[in-house]
């Protein structure tokens, strides 16, 4: 009987010590801060957001050679795959975030699987259309209104 209660006593104590590690790991919400609490003026106005802007991507060079674009100058379409990919997609074609294989030898090349493809959605068209945009993995894009008979790398940054 004595072995029983150790053993139960052990199995709770082991859990309480898996548990407060556990909690340990989790940040605390609702933490009160340390410090005096200062006051913000009292805006008049439209309401301003608290988030931060979001950051530019980082300049790309054009190590292509081929002839660039600007993404602002890019069809609306373009500049809305341009969006998913930076977030990670949800993507609305099965055959988005796959490997490019860049057979027309257009691209630079890199080693298989470097290069993924994205839809850039055509009105009118009743499939994917013919216009893509190419992501490298260092970032590089490319988009080709033609499927892939040409390229221009597109400029992101300011």
């Amino acid at each position: 009987m004595k072995v029983q209660r150790l053993t139960a006593l052990l199995a709770l104590l082991v859990g309480l010590a898996v548990l407060a590690f556990i909690l340990a790991g989790i940040p605390q919400t609702g933490a009160v801060p340390s410090g005096p609490i200062q006051s913000s003026p009292i805006q008049s106005g439209p309401a301003q957001s608290l988030a931060p802007a979001p950051a530019a991507p980082p300049a790309i060079a054009n190590l292509s050679g081929l002839p660039e674009v600007k993404a602002s100058e890019l069809p609306p379409e373009a500049r809305q795959t341009l969006a998913l990919i930076a977030r990670g997609g949800p993507y609305p074609y099965a055959r988005d975030d796959v490997t490019f294989g860049n057979f027309e030898r257009i691209l630079p090349r890199k080693a298989s699987g470097y290069y993924k493809e994205y839809t850039v959605r055509t009105p009118g068209e009743s499939d994917r259309g013919a216009r893509r945009i190419v992501a490298g993995e260092a970032g590089e894009k490319y988009y080709t209104p033609d499927h892939y008979n040409s390229f221009t790398f597109i400029i992101e940054s300011k």
